[in-house]
Protein backbone atom coordinates (compact mmCIF):
# COMPACT_ATOMS: atom_id res chain seq x y z
CA UNK A 1 0.00 0.00 0.00
CA UNK A 2 1.23 3.51 -0.82
CA UNK A 3 1.81 6.03 1.92
CA UNK A 4 -1.04 8.57 2.22
CA UNK A 5 -0.19 11.55 4.49
CA UNK A 6 -3.82 12.71 4.43
CA UNK A 7 -4.81 9.55 6.30
CA UNK A 8 -3.18 10.93 9.44
CA UNK A 9 -4.87 13.62 11.56
CA UNK A 10 -3.19 17.04 11.79
CA UNK A 11 -0.70 17.24 14.64
CA UNK A 12 1.52 20.04 15.92
CA UNK A 13 4.08 20.72 18.63
CA UNK A 14 4.38 24.02 20.47
CA UNK A 15 6.58 25.47 23.18
CA UNK A 16 5.02 27.51 25.98
CA UNK A 17 7.10 29.64 28.32
CA UNK A 18 6.67 30.24 32.03
CA UNK A 19 8.84 33.36 32.30
CA UNK A 20 9.24 34.36 35.94
CA UNK A 21 10.86 37.44 37.44
CA UNK A 22 10.63 39.39 40.70
CA UNK A 23 9.13 42.87 40.35
CA UNK A 24 8.30 45.12 43.28
CA UNK A 25 9.02 42.22 45.67
CA UNK A 26 6.42 39.98 43.98
CA UNK A 27 6.86 36.88 41.85
CA UNK A 28 5.53 37.81 38.41
CA UNK A 29 4.99 35.93 35.17
CA UNK A 30 4.89 37.21 31.61
CA UNK A 31 1.38 37.08 30.15
CA UNK A 32 0.16 37.99 26.67
CA UNK A 33 -3.39 38.81 25.62
CA UNK A 34 -4.32 36.75 22.59
CA UNK A 35 -5.21 38.79 19.54
CA UNK A 36 -6.57 35.88 17.51
CA UNK A 37 -8.78 32.85 17.93
CA UNK A 38 -8.89 30.54 19.75
CA UNK A 39 -9.39 32.28 23.09
CA UNK A 40 -9.16 35.72 21.53
CA UNK A 41 -8.91 38.39 24.22
CA UNK A 42 -7.85 35.95 26.95
CA UNK A 43 -4.51 36.10 28.76
CA UNK A 44 -2.07 33.29 28.00
CA UNK A 45 1.55 32.30 28.41
CA UNK A 46 3.89 33.30 25.59
CA UNK A 47 4.86 30.61 23.14
CA UNK A 48 4.40 29.35 19.63
CA UNK A 49 4.65 26.49 17.18
CA UNK A 50 7.93 24.64 16.73
CA UNK A 51 9.33 25.25 13.28
CA UNK A 52 10.24 22.38 10.99
CA UNK A 53 13.95 23.20 11.10
CA UNK A 54 14.46 23.59 14.87
CA UNK A 55 14.55 21.36 17.90
CA UNK A 56 12.66 22.07 21.13
CA UNK A 57 15.44 23.97 22.90
CA UNK A 58 15.99 26.16 19.85
CA UNK A 59 12.27 26.90 19.62
CA UNK A 60 12.10 27.82 23.31
CA UNK A 61 15.17 30.06 23.04
CA UNK A 62 13.72 31.75 19.95
CA UNK A 63 10.37 32.41 21.63
CA UNK A 64 12.17 33.74 24.72
CA UNK A 65 14.16 36.17 22.58
CA UNK A 66 11.09 37.26 20.62
CA UNK A 67 8.92 37.79 23.70
CA UNK A 68 11.46 39.29 26.12
CA UNK A 69 14.61 40.18 24.18
CA UNK A 70 16.52 37.76 26.43
CA UNK A 71 18.94 35.13 25.23
CA UNK A 72 19.09 31.80 26.98
CA UNK A 73 22.10 30.99 29.13
CA UNK A 74 24.61 28.74 27.42
CA UNK A 75 25.20 25.81 29.82
CA UNK A 76 28.73 25.40 28.45
CA UNK A 77 29.60 29.04 29.14
CA UNK A 78 30.41 30.82 32.37
CA UNK A 79 27.61 31.26 34.89
CA UNK A 80 28.16 34.99 34.44
CA UNK A 81 27.42 35.03 30.71
CA UNK A 82 24.31 37.13 31.31
CA UNK A 83 21.82 34.76 29.69
CA UNK A 84 18.48 33.88 31.24
CA UNK A 85 18.05 30.49 32.89
CA UNK A 86 15.93 28.27 30.62
CA UNK A 87 14.98 24.67 31.30
CA UNK A 88 12.38 22.21 30.06
CA UNK A 89 9.45 21.98 32.46
CA UNK A 90 6.98 19.31 31.31
CA UNK A 91 4.97 18.06 28.34
CA UNK A 92 1.21 18.62 28.05
CA UNK A 93 -0.77 16.52 25.61
CA UNK A 94 -4.46 16.41 26.53
CA UNK A 95 -6.24 15.78 23.20
CA UNK A 96 -8.69 18.61 23.93
CA UNK A 97 -6.18 21.23 25.12
CA UNK A 98 -6.30 23.09 21.78
CA UNK A 99 -9.55 23.33 19.76
CA UNK A 100 -7.72 23.74 16.44
CA UNK A 101 -6.09 20.32 16.24
CA UNK A 102 -4.08 17.87 18.30
CA UNK A 103 -1.31 20.01 19.81
CA UNK A 104 1.32 18.82 22.27
CA UNK A 105 3.10 21.56 24.20
CA UNK A 106 6.58 21.22 25.66
CA UNK A 107 6.65 23.88 28.34
CA UNK A 108 9.83 25.60 29.46
CA UNK A 109 10.66 27.59 32.58
CA UNK A 110 12.67 30.80 32.22
CA UNK A 111 14.02 32.87 35.11
CA UNK A 112 15.59 36.32 34.91
CA UNK A 113 16.23 39.42 37.04
CA UNK A 114 13.74 42.30 37.17
CA UNK A 115 12.82 42.95 33.55
CA UNK A 116 11.38 46.03 31.82
CA UNK A 117 7.80 46.27 30.62
CA UNK A 118 7.27 43.80 27.75
CA UNK A 119 6.10 44.65 24.25
CA UNK A 120 3.47 42.55 22.53
CA UNK A 121 4.45 40.73 19.38
CA UNK A 122 3.17 38.10 16.98
CA UNK A 123 -0.51 37.35 17.52
CA UNK A 124 -0.59 39.03 20.95
CA UNK A 125 -2.52 42.27 21.36
CA UNK A 126 -0.97 43.14 24.74
CA UNK A 127 1.68 41.88 27.12
CA UNK A 128 2.39 42.50 30.80
CA UNK A 129 4.09 41.24 33.92
CA UNK A 130 1.48 40.08 36.41
CA UNK A 131 1.74 38.58 39.90
CA UNK A 132 1.31 34.83 39.61
CA UNK A 133 -1.46 34.89 42.23
CA UNK A 134 -3.45 37.24 40.00
CA UNK A 135 -2.98 35.09 36.90
CA UNK A 136 -4.05 31.97 38.75
CA UNK A 137 -7.04 33.61 40.44
CA UNK A 138 -10.47 32.34 39.42
CA UNK A 139 -12.50 35.26 40.82
CA UNK A 140 -12.24 39.04 40.93
CA UNK A 141 -11.64 41.75 38.34
CA UNK A 142 -8.76 42.80 36.13
CA UNK A 143 -7.31 46.31 36.07
CA UNK A 144 -9.65 47.31 33.24
CA UNK A 145 -12.69 46.25 35.27
CA UNK A 146 -13.35 43.07 33.32
CA UNK A 147 -14.07 39.89 35.31
CA UNK A 148 -11.08 37.61 35.71
CA UNK A 149 -11.10 34.82 33.12
CA UNK A 150 -8.96 31.69 33.37
CA UNK A 151 -5.79 31.64 31.31
CA UNK A 152 -6.24 30.29 27.79
CA UNK A 153 -5.73 26.62 26.93
CA UNK A 154 -4.27 24.73 29.93
CA UNK A 155 -1.88 27.55 30.76
CA UNK A 156 -3.08 27.87 34.36
CA UNK A 157 -1.84 24.33 35.00
CA UNK A 158 1.43 25.01 33.18
CA UNK A 159 1.99 28.22 35.15
CA UNK A 160 1.17 26.51 38.44
CA UNK A 161 3.64 23.71 37.63
CA UNK A 162 6.32 26.23 36.68
CA UNK A 163 5.91 28.19 39.91
CA UNK A 164 6.13 25.03 41.99
CA UNK A 165 9.25 23.96 40.08
CA UNK A 166 10.89 27.29 40.93
CA UNK A 167 9.81 27.09 44.57
CA UNK A 168 11.20 23.59 44.93
CA UNK A 169 14.47 24.11 43.07
CA UNK A 170 15.60 27.13 45.09
CA UNK A 171 15.51 24.88 48.14
CA UNK A 172 18.29 22.59 46.98
CA UNK A 173 19.99 24.47 44.12
CA UNK A 174 21.51 27.88 43.50
CA UNK A 175 18.69 28.75 41.08
CA UNK A 176 17.54 31.73 43.17
CA UNK A 177 20.57 33.67 41.94
CA UNK A 178 19.05 33.55 38.42
CA UNK A 179 16.56 36.17 39.65
CA UNK A 180 19.44 38.48 40.63
CA UNK A 181 21.76 40.69 38.64
CA UNK A 182 25.41 39.66 38.33
CA UNK A 183 26.21 41.35 41.68
CA UNK A 184 23.69 41.43 44.50
CA UNK A 185 23.37 41.77 48.26
CA UNK A 186 22.19 39.12 50.68
CA UNK A 187 19.13 41.29 51.31
CA UNK A 188 18.26 41.28 47.61
CA UNK A 189 18.66 37.51 47.47
CA UNK A 190 16.47 37.16 50.56
CA UNK A 191 13.72 39.13 48.88
CA UNK A 192 13.87 36.70 45.96
CA UNK A 193 13.28 33.78 48.31
CA UNK A 194 10.48 35.68 50.02
CA UNK A 195 8.79 36.52 46.71
CA UNK A 196 9.07 33.02 45.27
CA UNK A 197 8.02 31.24 48.47
CA UNK A 198 5.49 33.89 49.55
CA UNK A 199 6.84 34.04 53.11
CA UNK A 200 8.82 36.44 55.30
CA UNK A 201 12.29 35.24 56.36
CA UNK A 202 14.39 36.26 59.32
CA UNK A 203 17.23 38.43 57.89
CA UNK A 204 19.96 37.31 60.30
CA UNK A 205 19.15 33.63 60.02
CA UNK A 206 18.99 33.88 56.22
CA UNK A 207 22.34 35.72 56.07
CA UNK A 208 23.97 33.05 58.20
CA UNK A 209 22.61 30.22 56.05
CA UNK A 210 23.50 31.58 52.61
CA UNK A 211 26.96 32.83 53.52
CA UNK A 212 27.70 29.58 55.34
CA UNK A 213 26.68 27.30 52.47
CA UNK A 214 29.84 26.23 50.58
CA UNK A 215 30.03 27.52 47.02
CA UNK A 216 26.71 29.37 47.11
CA UNK A 217 27.91 32.98 47.23
CA UNK A 218 31.27 34.61 46.52
CA UNK A 219 32.10 38.12 47.85
CA UNK A 220 33.02 40.55 45.08
CA UNK A 221 34.88 42.89 47.40
CA UNK A 222 32.49 45.73 46.65
CA UNK A 223 29.62 47.36 48.51
CA UNK A 224 26.46 49.25 47.57
CA UNK A 225 24.07 51.72 49.16
CA UNK A 226 21.30 51.24 46.57
CA UNK A 227 19.03 49.88 49.30
CA UNK A 228 19.66 52.85 51.57
CA UNK A 229 21.28 52.76 54.98
CA UNK A 230 24.77 51.43 55.56
CA UNK A 231 26.81 50.01 52.66
CA UNK A 232 25.93 46.37 52.01
CA UNK A 233 28.41 43.77 50.83
CA UNK A 234 28.06 42.59 47.24
CA UNK A 235 28.17 38.95 46.18
CA UNK A 236 28.00 36.95 42.98
CA UNK A 237 26.82 33.40 42.40
CA UNK A 238 29.39 30.78 43.32
CA UNK A 239 30.16 27.59 41.48
CA UNK A 240 27.85 25.35 43.45
CA UNK A 241 24.77 24.06 41.67
CA UNK A 242 23.46 21.97 44.56
CA UNK A 243 23.20 23.41 48.06
CA UNK A 244 24.41 21.40 51.02
CA UNK A 245 22.71 21.90 53.39
CA UNK A 246 19.59 22.87 51.43
CA UNK A 247 17.54 26.03 52.04
CA UNK A 248 14.36 24.41 53.30
CA UNK A 249 11.08 26.19 52.64
CA UNK A 250 9.36 27.31 55.86
CA UNK A 251 6.07 25.63 56.63
CA UNK A 252 3.14 28.03 56.28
Amino acid sequence: MSYDPSAFPPFAVTVDLVVLTVRRHALCALAVRRGEQPFQGRWALPGGFVRADEDLSQAAARELAEETGLRAHDPEASAQDGGAHLEQLATYGDPKRDPRMRVVSVAHLALAPDLPAPRAGGDASNARWAPVEELLAQTGYERDGEPVAPLAFDHAQILSDGVERARSKIEYSSLATAFCTSEFTVGELRRVYEAVWGVALDPRNFHRKVTGTPGFLVPTGGTTTRQGGRPAQLFRAGGATLLNPPMLRPEV
